[in-house]
C-alpha cells in the first residue's frame, strides 16, 4: 500500500495537525504551505519539515505530483475556492469549518467530490471531542434511551484581540457548525428544514459589514425521517457569556447537559431527581497507538492561540480528525463527515440565518 503524502495549508491553527500526520504510519511526506517566507522557514524548522516540502503558494502545492492530499486551514472566505481547486487537481481534501458560505458553493463541492471519487472531509472538531464521544457511547449502548430533544450553543466574544477583522459583524450562523453538527450526528439524521430567529440589535458599525443585524441567532432544526426537532443558538458580538461551545441531549432514560461554567463539569440526569456530575473520559483508546498522546491539551504547540484559549483545546479532537481523514483516503471510503453530511450541517446554519432575516420562515434544505 502506498503511503499518503499530505500538505497542510495555513500555519496558524494548521500547524497543530502537522505533527499528527508526521506520526501517522500511513502517511509518507508531510508538507506545509504558508505565504510569509520568514514564518514558513521558522515553522519548517520547528516542525522538522525539509525545505523541499515547504510551499509558499497554494498553486504550487496543487501542481505537485508528490502531494496526494491537502488539509486546508485558511480564512473562511477561501474554504470553498481552495476545496474546489484541490479536488479539481486530484487531491483528497480536508478543510476546517465551515465548508463554504453559500448553498451554491456547497452544491459545487458535493458534485465535484461525487464525480471525482476523491475524499472530502470537513474537519469539525465538535463531533470528536471527548464530551461528544462520551455521550455517543451512552446513545449507542442504549443507556440514554430514545433521544427526545437536543440543543446546541456556540457563544463567544470575537471582539477579543487576535481575531482577524473579517469576523467583525460576521453572521452568527454562517459559522454555526460547532453548534449544529453534534445535534445531527448524535441523532444520525440530516436536517430537513430550519426556522431561524434573530434576537437583539447589533451596533450599526458591525451590522453594516455583512447586513446581519442580530447579535444572537437561534435556529430550530427538523431532522429528516425523525420526530426530533433540535435547537441551536449562536452569538459572536455584544452578548456577554463565557465561551461556550456545547450540546445537551435529553433521552427517555437519561439526559446530559454541558457544564455551565468551564471546569465545573457536565451534569448527567438519571431519572427522577437523580443528578450527578459527569466527567467525560479520555478518548485515546479509540486512536491508533502513535496518535494516542495527542488528545491531551499539553501537546498543543501554541497554547496562546485565541482559538485554543476560547476553544478549550478542542476537546482532544485533533488526532481523531487526522485519523479519520487518512483512513478514509487510504481505505477508499467516505469519512463520517463526508461531503453530503458536511454540506447539510453547514447549510442548516446558512439557511437558518436566511430564515431569521425572513422573519422565521421555514426553509427546506436541498439534497446534496
Amino acid at each position: 500500500m502506498n503511503k499518503l503524502n499530505v500538505a497542510v495549508i495555513g500555519m496558524n491553527f494548521g500547524k497543530e495537525f502537522v505533527k499528527l500526520y508526521q506520526r501517522h504510519p500511513d502517511v509518507g511526506s508531510v508538507a506545509i504551505c504558508q505565504r510569509d517566507a520568514a514564518s514558513l522557514a521558522a515553522n519548517g524548522e520547528e516542525l522538522g519539515v525539509p525545505p523541499e516540502l515547504r510551499f509558499s503558494g497554494f498553486d504550487d502545492v496543487l501542481a505537485s505530483r508528490e502531494i496526494d492530499a491537502v488539509h486546508i486551514v485558511t480564512p473562511i472566505s477561501t474554504h470553498a475556492d481552495y476545496t474546489i481547486r484541490a479536488l479539481q487537481s486530484g487531491k483528497h481534501t480536508a478543510c476546517t469549518v465551515p465548508m463554504g458560505l453559500s448553498i451554491a458553493e456547497l452544491s459545487e463541492i458535493c458534485a465535484l467530490q461525487k464525480r471525482s471519487g476523491l475524499v472530502y472531509m470537513m474537519m469539525e472538531t465538535a463531533v470528536y471531542t471527548r464530551e461528544f464521544l462520551y455521550v455517543k457511547s451512552l446513545v449507542d449502548s442504549g443507556r440514554l434511551g430514545k433521544i427526545q430533544f437536543a440543543r446546541g450553543s456556540h457563544m463567544q466574544d470575537m471582539g477579543l484581540e487576535g481575531w482577524p477583522d473579517y469576523w467583525l459583524g460576521f453572521p452568527p450562523f454562517w459559522y454555526g457548525t460547532h453548534a449544529i453538527s453534534p445535534l445531527l450526528v448524535i441523532n444520525g439524521r440530516p436536517a430537513e428544514y430550519v426556522a431561524g430567529h434573530g434576537s437583539g440589535t447589533l451596533s450599526e458599525g458591525l451590522a453594516r459589514r455583512y447586513g446581519s443585524p442580530y447579535p444572537v441567532e437561534t435556529v430550530t432544526i427538523k431532522l429528516k425521517d425523525s420526530d426530533v426537532v433540535a435547537e441551536a443558538t449562536r452569538s459572536l458580538y455584544e452578548t456577554v457569556r463565557q465561551y461556550r461551545e456545547s450540546f445537551d441531549v435529553y433521552g427517555s432514560k437519561m439526559a446530559y447537559e454541558w457544564e455551565q461554567i468551564e471546569g465545573e463539569g457536565a451534569a448527567l440526569f438519571e431519572g427522577g431527581e437523580s443528578a450527578r456530575r459527569a466527567a467525560a473520559p479520555d478518548t485515546d483508546a479509540l486512536l491508533i497507538e502513535p496518535l494516542k498522546p495527542f488528545t491531551k491539551r499539553d501537546v498543543i504547540l501554541n497554547k496562546d492561540n485565541v482559538s485554543f484559549i476560547q476553544g478549550a483545546g478542542h476537546g482532544g479532537s485533533h488526532p481523531h480528525l487526522a485519523q479519520e481523514f487518512v483512513a478514509a483516503a487510504v481505505e477508499g471510503r467516505a469519512p463520517l463527515l463526508s461531503a453530503p453530511v458536511s454540506a447539510n450541517i453547514t447549510a442548516a446554519g446558512i439557511l437558518g440565518h436566511e430564515s431569521a432575516l425572513r422573519g422565521g420562515e421555514r426553509i427546506y434544505l436541498p439534497e446534496f
